[in-house]
């Protein structure tokens, strides 16, 4: 029958969904801590080994080692010790604040004093702390090579002192968390461009929380469409940005504005996408206004713009829906440039396209009647079809034959004649 100690720790792995290995590793290490509060002294490593199956609620089943590494024999000065003591030591054990010296790796035992460290200080080559030299290790274990391990077992006492096991409480609820962090943060890392149904939680000014049940993700403003308003408890659609490892813990960032929520919203929606079938090559976007989707297909008897609108646009209505609103122009892609440019304009209709390979630079000709589709409001359709074919575009009307568009900025408005003009255009 598994004892108490076995018990707790397999709910803690069950609740938390830790694995037991590291729910025993942050035990040992509090163990560890606590020893090293009590009974240790600064020239000790203490490492611990905790078998649950043998603990008691005494001692037993914990196993306390002083393990240093061996190094070669070195000729040290007579007061070597006392100014590596003097340059590391810092305060004495007792004075130091239990959770924050006791919760150190042995790694960083070195740099105890502000602006000290000893990988960078060619001075002290000997750590007393976690080294020890070969002819002392030969005295405890006779075949001692270089770089091994060298453990002494240490006495372990009755029972620790309230503050050993205050140490110790502190330093396996901080093991517990890094640990569940970390699961977390892999757990999601590994779902980064997944397509997610979210709750949004709340919001702390300009930034929307979001319930992800084990973890809580953000929406920040850049990745919000500015059109909408997110109320706690409303259901929504996000594409998993970005998991990034902070001191708080994981990160999770999630997009309502990246083209990305675009493509998964089509491939859950169009099956021929989800397939493989039918392939989106490039997507422009500004969030809350207008996408424009560029599609193909290497299947004859399929059209792709046709799949991806559905009958009578059922399809496209879903992802529209889904999107606030929000326009989609699906356009055919093309490996040809020109009727790829020509294409990206719709809906307006252009009658040629003539293309400066040297300045990448697309002059697009309309007629007339087609000038205000192929510009868009506030020149929006020519600025997303130049994001989508990657070329700069101007659009010339065929009539004046003068631009009266440009990707970059916008429709050009002409300049009024002044009344001089106009009266002599009326005396004409």
């Amino acid at each position: 029958m598994a004892s108490q100690i076995s018990q707790a720790i397999k709910a803690i792995c069950d609740e938390k969904l830790l694995s037991e290995e590291a729910v025993l590793e942050a035990v040992a290490a509090s163990l560890a801590a606590a020893y090293r509060k009590d009974f240790g002294n600064r020239n000790q490593n203490i490492k611990c080994e905790f078998d649950p199956e043998l603990y008691d609620g005494s001692t037993a089943g914990i196993r306390i080692f002083d393990a240093k590494e061996v190094v070669a024999d070195m000729e040290l000065p007579d007061d070597y010790f006392e100014k590596f003591e003097a340059a590391h030591g810092g305060k004495k054990d007792k004075e130091r604040q239990p959770f924050a010296a006791d919760t150190r790796s042995d790694a960083s035992f070195d740099k105890n004093k502000e602006g000290g460290d000893a990988e960078v200080d060619d001075e002290f080559v000997f750590n007393p702390k976690t080294m020890i030299m070969l002819s002392d290790a030969r005295d405890i274990k006779p075949d001692a090579q270089i770089s091994e391990e060298i453990r002494v077992e240490l006495a372990i006492p009755t029972a620790f002192g309230r503050m050993a096991a205050q140490t110790a409480k502190q330093v396996i609820m901080q093991k517990l968390r890094e640990a569940e962090r970390g699961v977390i943060y892999q757990d999601f890392k590994e779902r980064e461009g997944e397509l997610m149904n979210v709750t949004v939680q709340r919001r702390e000014g300009r930034v929307v929380l979001i319930d992800l049940g084990r973890a809580t993700g953000v929406i920040l403003p850049e990745d919000q469409i500015e059109t909408e308003r997110y109320f706690p408890g409303t259901r929504i659609k996000a594409i998993l940005r970005e998991v990034s490892l902070t001191n708080k813990g994981p990160e999770i960032r999630l997009s309502r504005s990246s083209p990305g929520l675009v493509a998964s919203l089509f491939a859950q929606e169009i099956p021929e996408v989800a397939n493989g079938v039918v392939e989106i090559k490039d997507i422009a976007r500004e969030a809350g206004s207008r996408t424009k989707v560029a599609v193909t297909t290497n299947d004859d008897m399929i059209d792709p713009i046709g799949s991806c609108i559905g009958q009578r646009g059922t399809r496209i209505q879903t992802i529209i829906r889904e999107l606030g609103g929000e326009k989609v122009d699906v356009v055919m892609w093309s490996d040809n440039e020109g009727e790829y440019i020509a294409a990206s304009l719709s809906p307006a209709k252009i009658l040629t396209v003539d293309l400066n390979q040297e300045e990448h630079l697309a002059t697009v000709h309309v007629a007339p009647d087609q000038l205000s589709l192929a510009i868009g409001k506030g020149g929006q359709n020519v600025r997303l079809a130049a994001k989508l074919t990657s070329w700069k575009i101007t659009v010339v009307n065929t009539e004046l034959g003068k631009v009266v568009a440009d990707s970059e900025v916008g429709e050009l408005k002409t300049e009024e004649p002044t009344q001089e003009e106009s009266t002599e255009e009326i005396k004409n």
